[in-house]
């Protein structure tokens, strides 16, 4: 059994990632600053001896001797915490992937980046395939985001071809389900705590906007996949390809929940993508992988 990294370990992803690890028997360390992750997410994981954790932010690099994977998930991945601290959520994204490409070089581990869909920015090209450059706004207010995770794209595409470091790229789109943190702003937690607590529901602009949801436990499958495979395929879109517009997934929630909650509209925050769909072509030929849970399910 290996030994694993998982930056970003106690947050939403990164906390089931570490379960999944540890159920097929590796040793996980697990990294964090708990700036959105929490302890709570992993206080089951510490009973286990394969499992340990460190409160530690990896804009300061981490001493270890023997590490044969990393996973890279480390940084705000909600609109609401980014963009309240922009200048740490870039250095996150930039330094964090150089400290964490400098360990892999060490040990000779090989790293895979946690990158996102918001690489894309407000497509021109719909679905995305991984060979579509993306319309981002350099200096939006999700800029520090976005261009962070374009910018760990190519230190890690640079690092393999000037050092040789294994790299593998996966392009996260839209993930939910259990531990989600009810407060990062993400649409699927919103609307199911503002349906259960009876309020509106809050849609952006007139709901028209798309977005395409894979539920976490395929998200799991398909980054272990990733890592595991022998060779690197370049970026990997993961993600769900069924496509909903923003108020059919108000109006699902309330039909799940029976909630007398009404919908209304707030304005379109700047730089929002219309349009998200990732096109899954490349996951399918490389990791045999495409996800298995529909979206009304997994919200159950």
């Amino acid at each position: 059994m290996s030994t694993i990294l998982v930056s970003g370990g106690a947050g939403f992803v990164g906390s089931h990632l570490c379960r999944k690890l540890l159920t097929q028997g590796h040793t996980v360390l697990c990294l964090d600053n708990l700036y959105t992750g929490s302890a709570d997410n992993i206080s089951d994981l510490n009973e286990s001896s394969r499992f340990v954790f460190s409160v530690h932010d990896v804009t300061v690099p981490y001493p270890a001797k023997k590490i044969d994977y990393i996973f890279n998930l480390a940084c705000p991945a909600s609109p609401v915490h980014y963009q309240a601290q922009p200048v740490t959520t870039f250095k996150t994204a930039v330094i964090g992937t150089i400290n964490m490409l400098e360990l892999a070089r060490q040990c000779g581990a090989r790293l895979l980046q946690a990158s996102t869909s918001e690489i894309y920015g407000d497509p021109l090209v719909h679905p995305q395939p991984e060979t579509y450059w993306g319309n981002v706004n350099p200096i939006g207010i999700r800029s520090c985001y976005d261009e962070g995770k374009r910018a760990g794209e190519t230190l890690c595409a640079d690092y393999e071809r000037q050092f040789g470091t294994e790299v593998r790229i996966a392009r996260i789109f839209n993930t939910y389900g259990p531990s989600m943190n009810r407060n990062d702003g993400r649409v699927v937690s919103n609307f199911i705590i503002q349906a259960l607590e009876k309020k509106p529901l809050t849609i952006y602009g007139d709901g028209s906007q798309t977005r395409s949801f894979c539920y976490v436990d395929d998200l799991v499958e398909g980054l272990i996949r990733l890592m595991n495979h022998p060779e690197n395929p370049g970026p990997v879109n993961l993600g769900n390809s069924g496509e909903f517009t923003v108020r059919e997934l108000a109006e699902l929630i309330l039909s799940k929940t029976g909630s007398p909650s009404e919908i209304i509209s707030m304005p379109l925050p700047g730089d929002d993508p219309k349009v998200r769909q990732p096109d899954l072509s490349r996951a399918k030929k490389f990791l045999d992988w495409s996800p298995q849970i529909p979206l009304s399910e997994g919200l159950d």
